[in-house]
Parts: C-alpha cells; sequence; structure tokens
C-alpha cells in the first residue's frame, strides 16, 4: 500500500493530474467515478487566496467523495506561499501541493511554477517553510529542470524529501520543452532508485493508454502514475488501465451511450458549480474529446461548442445518441 504520509492512495494509484480551466469539481467526479485514486484541485494563486479573490478561494472547495484530495498552490513569493498553504489546509483537504512545474510563460516567467527551477536554494527554503505550516502531508509536482543543461531532479528531489515533502511527482519534461518532444523517464527512475529516497515518487507525462501504463510502471519502477491530457473528456482511462494492470486484457471502450451520459453529467454539474455561462463555456473544451474517433461527427460538434443555451446542448447530445447508436466505439488512443 502507497501512502502519502499517512494517507493510504493505494498499491499503484492512479494520480489525476492539476489542470488549469480542467480539473475542476465536475471533471474530478467523472475520473473518480471511473477510477482514478487521488484528484488534485486546479492550481490556486497563493496571491489570490491571501487577498481573498473570490475565483481563488472558490478552487478551495470539493466534496468529501473525492478523497484523498490534494489543494495545489502556486506562488513565488515564500511568505505568501506559507500563508496560503496555511489557508489550504484550513480547507482540510489530505494533501497540500506545491506546483513546481508549470511552464507557462505568466507563471514561470515570474518565478513561480517551473520558474523555481532557476532558484533551487529557494524551492527548498519554500518547501521547508511551507512544511512547518501545515499540518497535512506537503507533497511536490514538478519537471526535470529548467532546461537540458539544469537537469537536476535527483539531487532536487532528495532535498525536498530532507525538508520534509511526503511524496513527489515528477513530469518526464523540462520547463523549456513544455509538452513538446516525449517525456524522459530515465531520471524520474533514477530518482526512485536513489537509495536515500524514501516517498512516493509518481511519473507524469505521455502516459495516454493502458500499454503505456504498464510499460512505465515495469520499465521505471515508479510509485504509481499521474495522468493529465489523457483524461480530457476521457474518464474512462482510469478504469481501462487499472484494468490492464491487473488482468493483462483491454476493457472495452465505452459505448455511445456511456459517452454521451458523461458528457449530460459533466455539463449538468458545470451548471450547477458555475452558472449558466460558465459552464457552457468551459465544458466546450471536452466534447471533442468525450466523442473522438465518430465520423461525420463535425455537424454535432460545431452544435455542442456554439449554443448558448443549456436546453441546445442537451437536445444536440440527444441527437448524437440517436443518430450514431449503431456506431462501434474506438480508443481514442
Amino acid at each position: 500500500m502507497v501512502k502519502i504520509g499517512a494517507v493510504e492512495v493505494g498499491d499503484f494509484p492512479l494520480l489525476l493530474a492539476p489542470m488549469e480551466d480542467v480539473s475542476d469539481p465536475p471533471f474530478r467526479a467523472l475520473c473518480k467515478k471511473h477510477g482514478a485514486d487521488v484528484m488534485f484541485t486546479e492550481f490556486i494563486s497563493s496571491e489570490g487566496l491571501i487577498r481573498d479573490a473570490g475565483k481563488s478561494v472558490q478552487k478551495l472547495d470539493f466534496f468529501e467523495y473525492e478523497r484523498p484530495l490534494g489543494i495545489q498552490i502556486f506562488g513565488n513569493e515564500i511568505s505568501s506561499m506559507r500563508e496560503a498553504a496555511a489557508i489550504s489546509a484550513a480547507a482540510n483537504p489530505d494533501i497540500v501541493d506545491i506546483n513546481y512545474g508549470c511552464p507557462v510563460k505568466n507563471v514561470a516567467g515570474k518565478g513561480a511554477g517551473a520558474g523555481i527551477l532557476r532558484d533551487i536554494p529557494k524551492m527548498v527554503e519554500m518547501t521547508a517553510e511551507i512544511v512547518k505550516a501545515v499540518d497535512k502531508p506537503v507533497t511536490v509536482k514538478t519537471r526535470l529542470g529548467w532546461d537540458e543543461e539544469s537537469k537536476y531532479i535527483v539531487e532536487v528531489a532528495e532535498r525536498l524529501q530532507d525538508v520534509g515533502i511526503q511524496a513527489i511527482s515528477i513530469h518526464g519534461r523540462t520547463r523549456k520543452q513544455m509538452y513538446k518532444g516525449s517525456a524522459d523517464w530515465s531520471l524520474i527512475a533514477d530518482v526512485k532508485n536513489n537509495p536515500r529516497m524514501k516517498i512516493p515518487v509518481f511519473g507524469n507525462g505521455d502516459v495516454d493508454s493502458p500499454q503505456k501504463a504498464l510499460e512505465m510502471k515495469n520499465t521505471y519502477g515508479v510509485d504509481g502514475l499521474m495522468i493529465g491530457r489523457a483524461s480530457i473528456g476521457y474518464p474512462w482511462i482510469f478504469r481501462e488501465i487499472k484494468h490492464y494492470l491487473n488482468t493483462g486484457e483491454m476493457l472495452a471502450p465505452p459505448t455511445l451511450e456511456e459517452r454521451v451520459q458523461a458528457c449530460r453529467t459533466h455539463f449538468e454539474m458545470a451548471l450547477d458549480w458555475k452558472g449558466t455561462q460558465l459552464g457552457i463555456n468551459e465544458t466546450r473544451r471536452h466534447y471533442t474529446n468525450y466523442f473522438k474517433g465518430i465520423s461525420h461527427f463535425k455537424e454535432y460538434r460545431t452544435k455542442l461548442v456554439t449554443s448558448n443555451e443549456p436546453e441546445e446542448i442537451f437536445d444536440t447530445l440527444d441527437e448524437i445518441l440517436e443518430r450514431f447508436a449503431d456506431m462501434e466505439m474506438a480508443y481514442p488512443y
């Protein structure tokens, strides 16, 4: 049984990666239903939290059924991060997670997210202060380094463990790579195989099929997998990976009826959670993946992403169910 501090997370846990504007409560609910073991919130600005900004504070909310769940924070000021960690811990998650991996310019360029990989001493100091500030297990999500010349993740992971983190998730790219090229898991394995490392090491990057999940587990020996982009519009990836790891057999892909129902549930929860307009706008990014691989779908996709009335969207989902009822579904990978 893998543990993050005292929190049991399964024998080989599958973690839902924190993704901005994606891993909100509606999306997390579907991933949990289909097998994700550990949830993480969207990343939350430390400055937003300490200033009580509505959007940041709302991201602290979660449902009991999501546990174990981590609240993820980011920022570049140690004092703000320490205070934000305490606010996050007061919301009573199971884990407080630090984002040291976001590569986007308006985060990393300001020294937050992956930007802190250019200042390892500050990264270690910030982590130590956060560990001291909360009574929850603290974890870190990070990358191999800032660029090819600064892939110090083996040393960094050891130093972060020494100041008290309880698990680390490593994306197998540098900040400079963003999401391009292939993830390099060899350094993730080096972290895991470092005899001084005693905490769980989770691998992240390019896990987009059950076969790839098995390859990463067997080749690199990680304690679990963090899955991000492959889950967008396809929460079934978690159950498919688990079944394949346990049996060596592939589950049948979700039926059209399952896809439509999941999409409907997602949209209904988004409307309840965010209100009509935001619920409509922020669900649009998911439709393509829910129905990926269906031929002659352009007309319906256009309706889904241009409709501004909930009833129109629900009607379109009913049309899809009727129009493609006899089509055999395929995997998206």
